[in-house]
């Protein structure tokens, strides 16, 4: 074998060499938002289930901002090597880049790892909204052009786009009021400030069964376990579809073979009856998929947002 050759094999064996050795230190997972939410609690639970399979350290770090751009932005400047992790929502990943022009990352460039879950958004109303069914709710709204309004953690958050997805589906004209964050946009909701709003089901379940908020519908493709009488909002609104999945990614040119080693884990952790249980408690779906399914899923959710994003001429705040 010539040298030239022998140097190619080498290459070509060297990620291979690298999977088969990884982890030999701790593993650090970003996680652009605050901690407390779903996509701070998920990537918590995976990675405890990591550290007893392989005995390193996974640690999770909270890095907010800019709709989840900086700790993007952290990850896809670390090394490709499989010990700095991006933990996220679809902001950073499918939809930030048809809201923001001058992004300092390229989502694409990410090497996807697998969905770890996915939560449905759901329909919430103040009680005081006259709507007890998502057919009464439409109805009340076109016959009260203008009279209501939405509240989103902020001007390009999933919560606006999907508002904005209803809106246009259903041929409605509601007014949307952006908050800086969750838990304002909330308080909103149950105080009366704003009449709705769309969120995850993880953060919201309490006050629905609590009975301070209503559900009217889900936007997953089907009911829930968890709000069995809530119907999905496909069964009103054909084709609707809304969930917050939280997906792993590493930072490009990541060697495969370590993003699959990754993913492999990833889904023997959600095949355990512990994980089952803690995800069942978050109303949350395990999903597990391979990179390969995680790559072209991300494509088609960011073609499916930039379409709202257009049609409704979104821009960031």
């Amino acid at each position: 074998m010539s040298l030239r050759l022998l140097l190619a094999a080498l290459l070509a064996s060297a990620p291979a060499v690298q999977a088969q050795d990884y982890p030999a230190k701790p593993i650090k997972i970003v996680v652009p938002y605050p901690a407390g939410g779903s996509a701070d609690l998920l990537p918590r639970i995976f990675a405890e289930k990591l550290y007893a399979k392989w005995g390193q350290p996974v640690l999770v770090e909270n890095r907010p901002g800019a709709g989840g751009n900086i700790g993007a932005e952290f990850v896809y400047r670390a090394d490709p090597d499989g010990y700095t992790l991006f933990a996220s929502a679809p902001g950073p990943l499918v939809v930030n880049q048809n809201l923001y022009r001058n992004l300092a990352f390229d989502p694409a460039k990410f090497v996807p790892v697998g969905i770890m879950a996915a939560i449905p958004n759901v329909l919430l109303v103040n009680p005081k909204v006259p709507a007890r069914t998502i057919e009464e709710f439409i109805a009340y709204a076109k016959g009260n052009p203008d009279k209501l309004n939405y509240g989103s953690q902020g001007s390009g958050s999933t919560s606006h786009l999907t508002a904005e997805l209803f809106k246009s589906t259903a041929g409605l004209n509601i007014t949307h009021v952006p908050y800086k964050g969750s838990a304002p946009a909330m308080a909103a909701l149950l105080s009366g400030e704003i009449d709705l709003m769309f969120d995850n089901l993880g953060v919201t379940l309490a006050q629905v069964r609590a009975g301070k908020l209503r559900v009217l519908a889900v936007g997953s493709e089907k009911r829930v376990a968890s709000l069995p009488a809530a119907p999905a909002m496909s069964e009103v609104l054909s084709g609707f579809v809304s969930v917050a999945w939280f997906g792993i990614v590493a930072p490009p040119q990541t060697p495969a073979p370590i993003a699959e080693k990754l993913s492999s884990a990833v889904a023997e952790a959600i095949r355990q009856p512990e994980v089952l249980g803690r995800l069942a408690a978050l109303s949350a779906e395990p999903v597990g998929d391979t990179p390969a399914e995680m790559a072209a899923f991300m494509k088609l959710e960011e073609q499916r947002w930039k379409g709202v994003i257009e049609r409704a001429r979104v821009k960031a705040d």
